[in-house]
């Protein structure tokens, strides 16, 4: 046969090959058939390949899966498809990387519907499930070929006839006691919840134990189905609600006594997105356990027996004192406002119960002012719901004074549970102020949420420039940090994504008055209807000067201005936020002017492209220098 692959002789460059336009309406699955080979060793930049979305109406491809691991043989991915009514293509993109010696290839690409773990084990490449290799018991094919000695059963259950397919797993060759087959699905790459059937046969001599466990990327296995009794030879169908929020691989795990054990057989694996028992379970939605504190406390409470610990403020934008994280004029908690006569006080925050026994990452923003020491001043807590245990599970060690830093933490509690926020100081002298923002949950562990990829569209400068590139490289150029800018009194302490990540800015002591910097997009797809970005500025600096924010579109020689800031701002990022149109393919620029004085650092950071009308709108989008109330806290 034919298989498709990647030229070499361009080094650094990508290949791109892209589907027709496709429509499907029902959930489908991707199977792709690939090899990335190598012949030298790892290379600091190995190669790549890529599967992205590319829906009608957005600007930005959505990267569904990625491999870069190298082998010897065929691989095969299988990727869901959620149900969609725009229509969309696929596109395959190789990058070379810097090895010269690796290739990348294709042998076939095949969209079925219905979803990935489904198979019928009739095609060969049985769907991506594959047999976990021991030396004695393992999976098999059986059926197909009437002169197969390994075919155990007359029928399999598909067909109904002798020719069709099933797995199986025999006790001829057990040496040891419990020794174990496991059969493993592909891996789920989109959130589903519901019903998973199949059929099966056991046939028992001796104590066979046949079980279902769902197994995360942490490598953690839950039960979800076991065989009750000794069943008569036919085909028996089993139902199991199946829930998986998160990337999950299913295992069928046959495990004998003896070699006298008999054997199972399995066949049409299928699932339904409505749970077995007609039960319209609702999942539990995360976005419940997250609050920005922009309108009030969400589902987050204090208990009236410790008092007041948490108050919510609003800080106006200033140069002395940080705003909230959230637009840097909103509202945060604060811990510690209020004085009391007692020689130490505790504030307790409460987060909404959340549901035993799933996997959770849980992220927020703190930041700590004025404290002498800062280990303990804040803490997270997990509270079982009886109230009986809690854990300590994160707490400050130390951060930088007045940066909105982020915390990251992933845990998981077999029975209902609730995060607390505890915030507290020993006397009065140790206490500053603690600060808490922005505070979300999602499912899944942290780090797997890492691997997953960013959204497309959105830009943090953690790992490169994305799509932007510099106009000039010369005096007058953008630069990439993190940390504090050199000079003292302009420029942010840290990033707006995590505290300690990366930011853009303009270094205003190698430029001169009125110079200028340009950060260019590449070519974006132009389409229909509204679009929205948004993105985080600092500019603080008594000599800063312009930042300016234009859309270029293809075949025009004008820079549409969108927005535009002049002078010193605040000590915070603050959010900007611009609607535009653009059918023809655009760039979007940023603008950087440096002003009167070295004190005019400007930076950004955390670019989102986003389809369709903002959420909320921007008061002004053409202003300069400051409110008059500038410095006046509010609590």
């Amino acid at each position: 046969g034919h298989y498709i692959s990647v030229d070499t002789s361009y080094e650094g460059e990508k290949a791109v090959l892209s589907s027709p336009d496709l429509y499907s309406e029902e959930w489908s699955c991707v199977r792709l058939i690939y090899q990335i080979a190598k012949t030298s060793d790892t290379s600091p930049d190995p190669a790549r390949l890529n599967l992205y979305l590319r829906q009608e109406g957005e600007s930005f491809d959505h990267l569904l899966w990625s491999a870069k691991e190298p082998s010897d043989s065929w691989l095969i991915a299988s990727i869901d498809l959620m149900n969609s009514t725009k229509k969309y293509k696929l596109v395959l993109e190789g990058e070379m990387g810097q090895d010269k010696s690796t290739s990348i290839a294709v042998f076939e690409i095949k969209i079925t519907s219905g979803y990935c773990i489904e198979c019928d084990f009739e095609e060969n490449h049985l769907c991506g499930y594959v047999n976990r290799w021991n030396p004695n018991v393992n999976w098999f094919v059986g059926g197909g070929n009437i002169r197969n000695s390994q075919s155990i059963l007359p029928k399999d259950h598909t067909l109904n006839s002798a020719l069709g397919h099933y797995m199986y797993v025999d006790s001829v060759y057990v040496k040891h006691f419990q020794e174990v087959a496991q059969l493993i699905s592909p891996k789920t790459t989109a959130p589903i919840s519901g019903c998973l059937s199949f059929y099966y046969q056991l046939k028992q001599e001796s104590s066979i134990v046949f079980t279902v466990y769902l197994r995360d990327m942490s490598g953690f296995y839950e039960e979800i189905w076991k065989t009750d009794s000794a069943l008569n030879a036919a085909w028996a169908l089993a139902e199991v609600d199946f829930n998986a929020p998160y990337p999950m691989e299913v295992i069928f795990e046959v495990a004998f006594n003896s070699a006298k054990g008999g054997y199972v057989a399995l066949d049409d694996i299928s699932f339904s997105p409505v749970y077995c028992s007609n039960q319209t379970g609702t999942p539990f939605n995360p976005a419940h356990a997250g609050c920005n504190f922009e309108e009030d406390l969400c589902n987050f409470y204090q208990d009236p027996k410790d008092g007041p610990g948490w108050s919510r403020v609003k800080v106006k934008r200033n140069v002395y004192r940080a705003g909230d994280h959230t637009t840097g004029f909103g509202y945060y908690l604060l811990a510690n406002t209020k004085f009391t006569s007692q020689p130490g006080y505790i504030g307790r925050l409460y987060g909404p119960t959340l549901p035993g026994n799933l996997q959770f990452c849980l992220r927020f923003y703190y930041a700590l002012y004025g404290f002498f020491k800062m280990s303990g001043t804040l803490a997270v807590y997990i509270f079982e719901e009886n109230h009986v245990v809690q854990e300590k599970i994160w707490s400050v060690l130390d951060s930088p004074k007045g940066v909105w830093t982020q915390a990251e933490i992933s845990f998981k509690k077999p029975m209902p549970c609730k995060v607390v926020f505890v915030s507290w100081c020993k006397s009065f002298w140790d206490c500053g102020l603690v600060a808490l923002d922005d505070v979300s949950l999602s499912l899944g562990s942290c780090q797997a949420a890492d691997v997953l990829l960013p959204s497309p569209g959105e830009c943090t400068f953690e790992k490169d420039e994305c799509v932007f590139t510099q106009k000039k490289r010369g005096r007058g150029s953008w630069h990439r940090k993190r940390g504090p800018t050199p000079t003292s009194y302009t420029g942010p302490k840290g990033d707006h994504t995590t505290g300690v990540g990366y930011y853009m800015y303009i270094e205003a002591s190698n430029m001169v008055y009125g110079q200028r910097a340009y950060l260019v997009s590449r070519l974006l797809r132009g389409t229909p209807g509204k679009q929205c970005l948004t993105f985080f500025y600092h500019m603080y600096g008594a000599g800063t000067g312009l930042l300016s924010v234009y859309l270029k579109k293809e075949g025009d020689d004008e820079e549409i201005p969108l927005w535009r800031r002049t002078g010193e701002q605040s000590i915070s990022w603050l959010r900007g936020l611009i609607e535009y149109e653009s059918d023809k393919k655009y760039q979007i620029i940023f603008e950087a002017i440096r002003g009167v004085s070295i004190r005019s650092d400007t930076a950004i950071d955390d670019i989102l492209f986003q389809a369709g009308p903002c959420l909320e709108v921007e008061e002004i989008q053409f202003s300069s220098g400051y409110p008059d109330s500038l410095n006046e806290i509010e609590y």
